[in-house]
């Protein structure tokens, strides 16, 4: 809507009647119903997307727009009713502040410097209960988010083995559940080893440093190089074996936690088939995951913490023919499992001789 005040153009005047922009405009009122994040991650976000180039209604409203359709499952009719606005305006300002997360995603999802991977490894050090976890760096899995599948040949590739469509997430997170990486886009038929095979931190061997590892599930391979990464014992055999997958499931499950937290928080838009085209979907979940570190940050915690089950259980791999680069880390694997298994302190009876 167009007017002219004072000899300025107004490019558009704010619906005051809209009761969702009255309760925006109560410093006292709760945000987290509507928008399911707290006052001060809405001001947060809105100042780091702003630019000198904003113009008309303004980016807090923009910043709105995208989290209520976050919070109520992308409907562009029922955002578009509660702001007073088209649905072709909503979609266009879903669009517009998503590139512009797209654009700042490094700024929150980054991986760690050397000099924060110590205290990352004392996180995973405290969830396995051992100190034989010094060198994780990370936990890395893969998540499967429902989509609508497009409606051309390539629909099958969309089908899980779970038999229903979705794309795939890989993302390494940190012992307190933040995102460090993501990797959004294979079709739900991509094994999670060939996703991680595919994706720029194996390709590029971008993480962790050497002498670092990562903790996966039984889905991924027990690598040494071009990436560290460590994964349980298929059939542990004795109990050396069997207490390395109980320390090593207790510090590796914080991701799959992480993926809970993101889905729990927008459970409207990812517990369902997410209503947007599949090339559309990538920038949706990274959103998603953007948010999920910006709560952190704010220490914005939902009030009633729900759970969600893992989406995936353990998968054999592939039968593919790894890449000849890659050095198995069974070796690593059983050095650790040995430390577990040590006895903390000898004996008193042991110290009474001298055994050369």
């Amino acid at each position: 809507m167009c007017q002219w005040q004072g000899g300025k153009g107004l490019y558009m005047q704010l619906n005051a009647t809209a009761p969702i922009l009255a309760v925006y405009a109560n410093p006292e009122a709760c945000l987290k119903k509507d928008f399911r994040v707290k006052r001060s991650s809405v001001v947060y976000l809105v100042q780091m997307l702003s630019s000198p180039k904003d113009h008309g209604w303004g980016q807090d409203i923009e910043v709105l727009v995208l989290l209520y359709s976050l919070a109520h499952g992308l409907s562009l009719s029922v955002v578009g009713s509660a702001f007073g606005i088209p649905k072709s305006t909503v979609h266009r300002i879903i669009k517009h502040v998503t590139g512009k997360i797209k654009a700042n995603l490094k700024t929150l999802i980054s991986l760690p410097t050397a000099d924060e991977l110590p205290e990352i490894a004392d996180g995973f050090c405290q969830l396995a209960k051992s100190p034989a976890f010094h060198r994780a760096a990370g936990a890395i899995d893969g998540c499967h988010i429902r989509i609508k599948p497009p409606g051309n040949e390539y629909h099958k590739e969309y089908i899980n083995y779970k038999l229903f469509p979705s794309i795939q997430m890989q993302a390494i997170c940190d012992s307190t559940g933040r995102f460090l990486d993501v990797f959004i886009g294979y079709p739900g038929t991509v094994h999670d080893a060939r996703v991680l095979r595919n994706s720029p931190i194996f390709c590029q061997a971008l993480f962790p440093p050497a002498g670092w590892f990562l903790l996966g599930d039984g889905g991924y391979p027990c690598l040494e190089k071009p990436v560290g990464l460590l994964t349980p014992y298929k059939v542990p055999r004795g109990q050396v074996q069997a207490r390395f997958n109980r320390h090593h499931a207790r510090a590796r499950s914080v991701v799959e936690r992480a993926f809970g937290r993101m889905k729990a928080r927008w459970r409207a838009t990812l517990f369902k088939a997410l209503e947007v085209s599949p090339s559309f979907a990538p920038d949706i979940i990274a959103c998603c995951a953007f948010l999920h570190n910006l709560c952190i940050d704010m220490n914005d915690v939902l009030e009633v913490a729900e759970a969600f089950p893992p989406e995936d259980g353990d998968q054999s791999p592939p039968p593919a023919a790894a890449c000849g680069q890659e050095s198995p880390g069974h070796h690593l694997r059983n050095r650790i499992a040995a430390q577990l298994s040590a006895p903390v302190q000898m004996a008193p009876h042991l110290r009474e001789h001298d055994y050369i």
